[in-house]
């Protein structure tokens, strides 16, 4: 992850000048440092429309067209005029109030703060879905404090991450500051890896998407993403729809959004509280929903929530107080039942809702799965999210089922594949999120996709060899590289060595990357070859409703899929548990004469 974790240490400094130079409480300070950090990322997604638009420009009159505001939208781009331009408010002098520089309205403006205010009210000015919503309380703050923070915001890895930059920015400033709030209804972000497995699986083409706890607004950027990707324009062929109890969320999402050049409808506070209330009337009607809604949310009122519809298969369980005791399969429902006719579905949960017999869960499991509609279940391992270490499962329904798959559920057990981004954090690299997508092409009887994944390999991979092949002829490439920068870092004059050795990291660097390519290439042909699905013991299953239902009508992956075989390692075990013991008792003996030997020191020191 590039410099994410320096970005991090950057926000956390930016923080604490905030809080030694005003009075503000974390949750006031939050939004305008955000805000502050949406100015940059605009200003990057701007310059780089700029420059794709500039390129094949039409000449008149001998002079080049200038830009304009549309030319953005169709770049997916927020328009930025050049006193809302980061580099503008980064470059304004000093003495800002003898400059004579004027706001929107023509009033000479006194201080950083109030220029970067007029910055926020330009934007929205131009951007009807962020009328109200950009933070403008930044006169609250000394000047040199606002330069500092411009300064440490100005950083290149903000033009480099992309993706949900806000939401992740956002949650690290929850964890940081307002712990609380992070963890308050188990409110938390949503994994990028996780979002784009959704999105891949989904396939959002063109319609109404959906997202009842949209939080930062991360479905709708990988949506997005996908649908441009795809040669179409997200805002012409996507509705985008969402639904946020939680005010500050909302804003968020609106500026994520925003600075993507995405259009949506947003709706915010109780009125969006999706447990009591369909707030864009939308049930039976979406082509698409996607969510990751807080997990196992109790004190839930059963009178709204039945008041509000949006129940196909009952209430669940109640206790003694008339409230649902744990939410879950609330969200579940809702889900099933915001789609239309052929809609799909998909989003995160917890674990345990896979087996759950609480209430009258299994109930309303059997009766989706009685449906046909159930698609695809994946498990997921720990360490995913952010902020928690907790599992969970990816769920999918797909009301337009293929009739050879109508019956039947694809189970993936990715609990144990991954990539290890640190000790707190894992995640899916972009190969793994394709591999675990060609499982379910293969399942779908969509093998032209798979087929294609196979070409791109190869492509990268630069050979048309066997894989194992390729892996075997790269590690033999890397340990004599190894070997060789070794031998030139020695033989290098002292004051050389450090550059040498960066020059042979930079090469070793991608020979393993093209490495990992080829296992993660040979990982999925050993199991499909050219595209044949197979069960994987530990990986995969199909299975139909009489399997489920043997199985106590459960979604676990796990109950499923089985273990995967152990490979046999050629160690004879009664052989290697001898010299196991042995090593043991050599072990002890030595540590005992060690013993000995200090205490008899001791002794002759007198103590």
């Amino acid at each position: 992850m590039i410099n994410i974790r320096k970005l991090e240490a950057d926000l956390w400094e930016s923080a604490d000048l905030l809080r030694s130079g005003s009075n503000l409480t974390s949750n006031q300070y939050c939004m305008p440092v955000l805000g502050l950090i949406f100015l940059r990322y605009a200003y990057s997604r701007f310059k780089m429309a700029e420059a794709e638009i500039m390129k094949n420009r039409p000449v008149r009159g001998g002079r080049v067209l200038p830009v304009e505001a549309g030319d953005f939208a169709a770049k997916s781009a927020l328009f930025l005029p050049k006193e809302a331009q980061y580099n503008y408010l980064l470059n304004l002098p000093e003495n800002i109030a003898a400059a004579g520089i004027t706001n929107k309205e023509g009033h000479v403006i006194n201080s950083l703060g109030e220029a970067v205010n007029n910055a926020m009210s330009l934007i929205e000015e131009r951007s009807e879905q962020l009328a109200g919503v950009l933070p403008k309380s930044y006169t609250d703050f000394n000047d040199d404090i606002l330069a500092e923070l411009l300064r440490i915001f100005n950083n290149s890895a903000l033009d480099e991450i992309g993706g949900d930059i806000i939401g992740r920015i956002y949650e690290y400033f929850l964890n940081k500051f307002a712990k609380n709030i992070a963890s308050d209804d188990g409110v938390f972000f949503t994994p990028k890896s996780l979002v784009k497995m959704i999105v891949n699986i989904i396939e959002p083409q063109s319609g109404t998407l959906l997202d009842p706890a949209c939080g930062s607004g991360g479905m709708f950027i990988q949506s997005g993403d996908f649908v441009n990707q795809s040669g179409m324009n997200a805002n012409s062929a996507m509705t985008f729809y969402g639904q946020e109890k939680v005010e500050y969320n909302a804003q968020l999402c609106l500026m994520n959004m925003a600075v993507h050049g995405l259009t949506g409808k947003i709706k915010s506070g109780d009125d969006a509280n999706t447990f009591y209330h369909d707030a864009h009337s939308l049930n039976g009607c979406c082509d698409y929903v996607m969510a990751n809604p807080p997990f196992n949310v109790d004190k839930v009122k059963a009178e709204s929530c039945q008041n509000a519809g949006r129940l196909p298969f009952g209430m669940p369980g109640l206790n003694k107080k008339k409230e649902v005791s744990n939410a879950n399969y609330l969200w579940i429902s809702y889900f099933y039942s915001y789609l239309n006719e052929r809609g799909r579905a998909g989003f995160v949960m917890a674990s345990s809702a896979t087996d759950s017999n609480q209430g009258k869960d299994k109930d309303i499991r059997r009766q989706l799965v009685e449906t046909g509609h159930v698609d695809v279940m994946i498990s997921v391992g720990n360490n995913f999210f952010y902020t928690k270490s907790l599992p969970c499962s990816l769920w999918f329904f797909n009301k337009a089922k293929a009739d050879a798959i109508k019956n039947k559920v694809l189970f993936i057990d990715a609990r144990n594949y991954y990539t290890v981004v640190d000790r707190t954090l894992n995640e899916w690299s972009y190969w793994q999120l394709k591999n675990l997508n060609a499982i379910v092409w293969l399942y779908r009887g969509e093998l032209e996709k798979y087929t294609a994944l196979l070409a791109e390999y190869r492509h990268v991979l630069g050979s048309d060899k066997p894989f194992a092949e390729q892996i075997a002829e790269l590690e033999a490439k890397i340990e004599a590289l190894r070997a060789e920068a070794k031998a030139a870092a020695e033989a290098a004059a002292k004051r050389s060595k450090k550059k040498v050795q960066a020059e042979y990291d930079v090469k070793l660097a991608e020979l393993n990357d093209t490495l990992t390519k080829a296992k993660e290439a040979n990982w999925l042909h050993e199991k499909f070859g050219e595209g044949v699905y197979a069960d994987v013991p530990g990986l995969c299953k199909i299975a139909d409703k009489a399997d489920i239902e043997a199985k106590g009508w459960s979604l676990t992956p796990g109950a499923y899929v089985g273990v995967a075989p152990v490979e046999d390692d050629g160690v004879n075990f009664e052989q290697r548990m001898q010299e196991i013991h042995q090593e043991l008792l050599t072990l002890q003996k030595e540590s005992n004469d060690l013993m000995e030997t200090i205490s008899k020191n001791l002794k002759e020191m007198g103590l």
